[in-house]
Order: C-alpha cells, then structure tokens, then sequence
C-alpha cells in the first residue's frame, strides 16, 4: 500500500501561473458581495476577461461593473447545469454551499477547474493577492492561510517598488534585443547588468542606462 509522505512541514506546494483571461472563458455563479469582489480582482489584473456572471441577484455595484465591460455578460437567473458546459474555469461566490458542492462534482467531471470562495478545499486554485507596476506582476500566496497577510505584503510592495520601474523593464527589454551570442552569453551579461539590483535595489532608469552602456561597452571590446 502506497504510503503518504506529506507532512505540514512541506510548504507552499501551490504552482503559481499567469493566465490570459481574455482567451478562456469564464463562470463566475454569484453576484452579491463575494462575486463583486471576484469579478473585481479578475477586471483589475485583466480588464478584457472573458466572464459569464450567473445570478438570481444582482448588486447595483456588480450591475454596474459588468456594464463596464463589454466582455462580461450577465445571465439573471438561478444557476443551470448546462451554464458549466465548455467552460474553462469556474469560480462560485454565494452563500449557497450545497450548489457549490454540486458544481464542484459536475466540474470535476468535464476537467473544468474550479474556485470556491471561502471553502479551500473545494478549491484547484486560489485568487492570490496580486502586486501590479506596468508589466510587473507579482502573485503573493499563503497557502490559503492568511488573506489578510497576502493583502498587507501586496500593500507593502506596492508602496515599495519605484512607480518607474516600467522604466527599468523597457530599458532592459531594449538592452537584451540587441544583446549578440548565445543564450549563454546573453544570460550571463543581464545577470551581470542586474546583479546590484538585489545588493542596492532597483537601479533607478538612469542608472539603468548607464549599465547598460557599460555592459555594450564591455560585450563589444570582448
């Protein structure tokens, strides 16, 4: 008999990846309280979802977000089995546990993956607390222990990182286009270029430009 070798001492198991919301689609069942706030975090991170709201009520607040994106569309009524059909994911927001039950079997079922708000172990992903600075994101996760500390440490970076940071990330971007060799040799040179970065911080664009003249410098005398 195969033995269970996980203990409480393992971690954060949890693999973290970036969705392109706007080529899925999704069910969102729920729009009180708890569905505002889903659909909130999925418009912030990717305004351009792909999001079918399903709901027998409706708050004023989610009525008035939906109408703000034109890719997200209401069906006003209670839940049906046939609103699960060839979705992507679904996430289930109301008070109703024994329907988020019901959609949990019949998701797992058809391979849809599914997010139950507040109830972990109905769960295939969690929303994480996200950090977002231009293209910089950052997806914070406790293992579904504390929401509350996973909100303080994105209210900490966001107050941390520079507000030009996209700088930086343009600069960078820039600089590794036009980078010659191998892989190798171009990993070595940005590991180089950015290397005082964990020493000192984020260089501030200015310095990163003058980094990047010495690296070209430097790659174009070798």
């Amino acid at each position: 008999m195969a033995t269970n070798t996980t203990t409480e001492n393992t971690g954060n198991n949890l693999f973290p990846i970036f969705l392109k919301l706007h080529q899925l689609d999704i069910l969102l069942v729920g729009a009180g309280n708890v569905g505002l706030e889903k659909l909130s975090a999925l418009l912030k991170n990717s305004p351009e979802a792909n999001v079918t709201v399903v709901a027998d009520m409706v708050l004023p607040e989610t009525r008035a977000l939906i109408d703000q994106h034109p890719t997200v569309s209401l069906l006003e009524r209670p839940y049906q089995t046939n609103d699960l059909k060839d979705r992507d994911l679904v996430i289930c927001a109301t008070d109703n546990q024994p329907l988020h039950q019901s959609i949990r079997q019949q998701a797992r079922g058809q391979k849809t993956i599914i997010n139950v708000a507040d109830t972990p172990d109905l769960c295939d992903f969690y929303l994480g607390s996200v950090v977002k600075k231009g293209d910089l994101k950052i997806a914070i996760s406790t293992n579904g222990k504390s929401p509350t500390l996973a909100k303080r440490m994105r209210q900490y970076f966001e107050a941390t990182l520079p507000d030009n940071i996209q700088n930086l990330l343009d600069n960078l971007h820039q600089f590794r286009n036009r980078l010659k060799g191998d892989f190798q040799h171009k990993l070595e040179t940005l590991n180089a270029l950015t290397e005082n970065m964990v020493a000192n911080g984020a260089n501030t664009p200015t310095t990163g430009k003058q980094e990047q003249q010495k690296q070209a410098e430097k790659s174009h005398n070798a």
